[in-house]
């Protein structure tokens, strides 16, 4: 099927509530499943705009063979993307016949709404601090390179360095092409929020990660030192992975799980692109992991991102702004097994501090799991204060609540997240660390399955198919 007719295909599905845009695109089976998202989400992100524009032209009466959905996506390459990049076939010549109205018919919109950029047409009307204007976030790969090398090229490409934000409102504030460094991490560089890095050359030599802000912190917070054994217990995509082997400078070992086999394929991919050498992947259910297991006995980190409503995920906002909640049964369901995978966590003997995140806004799968845990833990872990300048806390729906952290479009411009850093608060009663042998090699990161077969190292070093699906979770 060509691009153009999938992306119609897939904006009807969404339109008509068969599933998430990110969930269509994969079951479209379309072999380029990053060309496909990038094409639905922009088409999507102007709908209101071609939908005016469209009418006002009169295409769809004029052509009454062209279908709705189709004719937004023809329309947006025509006007606001890059022309008919992959072919048009028949509709290339269809569109031209109308392209003088479809422009003129833009530009009297721009003048109508005292705008003279394309991008600019998308913030009219729209809240400060809605989802449509949380900033580009851009971590820079410390595996392969620095914050201050990618800002020198950034700069040599015509961009305008603003330092380091101080607040906020300065990232709010980015237009162009300027760009700042984020006042939290030091790796992370802030662009407007329109900004598309996707075939940017650091992008595709794993120098840069698309990755929201909020989805840099569980790595931030976990702060394993080098050498560390660690496990990433529901890995997929790999980019808070990725971020841990950054943190480790590529010294330990990164134990990471996920069941879903393709998802894992992609993830080698982002990792051997990213130059991780310390992780070792396993298409296995976390839950049947066991504890005592010896390969397991130094691990004193854990980083568990389970599966979740997904409520907070800035895609599923701008693509289902009237999406109706998750139902009580959904969160029921979800917040027992995310219980499930916590205790089990904390069941590990030499762990230490563990990082609890879901990119969900519910409290039943947020704290109220936390708070469970803690409950059924008789006493052994307990919250670790963290970030206390952070803008949005814990609900405070139990005692100690206000050290997990929550996020938003709205109060941090960044997409819906919670985290809980959980520490011991005894050393455990086994084996000290200065006892145990010294670390291990480490392996390349490719795919096992059920830990035991291993797939050639330094494989699959092509760009991930998937690019703006990576930074969803």
């Amino acid at each position: 099927m060509a691009v153009y007719a999938a992306a119609a295909t897939v904006l009807a599905g969404v339109e008509n509530r068969q599933g998430s845009l990110k969930g269509l695109v994969y079951a479209s089976k379309f072999q380029n499943v990053k060309q496909l998202y990038a094409l639905v989400c922009e088409t999507q992100r102007y709908s209101a705009v071609l939908d005016a524009v469209i009418a006002s032209a009169g295409l769809l009466r004029a052509e009454k063979k062209l279908r709705p959905h189709l004719a937004k996506v023809l329309v947006y390459e025509l006007l606001l993307g890059k022309g008919f990049r992959w072919g048009g076939g028949r509709w290339k010549p269809l569109l031209g016949r109308h392209q003088a109205r479809l422009k003129a018919e833009l530009a009297r919109l721009k003048v109508h709404r005292g705008v003279s950029r394309n991008e600019d047409l998308l913030e009219v009307g729209s809240r400060p601090g809605s989802a449509s204007q949380v900033p580009r976030f851009v971590r820079v790969n410390t595996l392969k390179t620095s914050p201050d090398d990618a800002v020198d090229y950034f700069k040599r490409q015509g961009f305008s360095y603003q330092g380091r934000a101080s607040s906020l409102e300065d990232l709010r504030a980015l237009k162009g092409k300027y760009f700042a460094l984020d006042p939290l991490l030091p790796e992370l560089l802030v662009f407007p929020a329109q900004t598309d890095l996707h075939e940017h050359p650091l992008y595709r030599a794993g120098h840069l990660i698309l990755q929201d802000k909020a989805s840099c912190l569980p790595a931030m917070l976990l702060a394993p030192p080098p050498g560390s054994h660690v496990i990433d217990a529901c890995a997929a995509p790999g980019n808070k992975t990725s971020h841990l082997a950054a943190v480790l400078k590529n010294q330990g070992k990164i134990f990471a799980f996920d069941l879903d086999a393709k998802r894992l394929a992609s993830m080698a991919t982002l990792l051997a692109r990213a130059g991780v050498s310390c992780c070792e992947l396993a298409e296995e259910d976390f839950l049947a992991v066991s504890p005592s297991d010896t390969r397991y006995r130094r691990v004193q980190y854990i980083l568990l991102d389970p599966s979740c409503s997904g409520s907070g995920m800035l895609g599923r906002r701008l693509e289902e702004p009237g999406a109706e909640p998750p139902s009580k049964e959904r969160l029921c369901a979800l917040a027992a097994f995310q219980l499930r995978a916590l205790r089990h966590a904390l069941a590990f003997p030499a762990l230490q501090r563990l990082v609890y995140s879901t990119c969900s806004l519910c409290p039943e799968e947020n704290e109220d799991v936390v708070q469970e845990a803690l409950q059924q833990s008789s006493g052994a872990f307990r919250l670790a204060p963290v970030l206390p300048s952070w803008p949005h806390r814990g609900r405070g729906t139990f005692p100690g609540a206000e050290h997990c952290l929550r996020a938003s479009p709205e109060t941090t411009l960044t997409s819906g997240f919670f985290i809980a850093v959980i520490e011991r608060t005894e050393v455990p009663s086994s084996a000290s660390l200065a006892e145990q042998p010294a670390p291990e090699p480490v392996s390349s990161p490719v795919p096992k399955r059920k830990r035991r077969r291993k797939a050639a190292a330094g494989e699959g070093t092509q760009q991930v198919a998937g690019g703006e699906l990576q930074d969803a979770h």
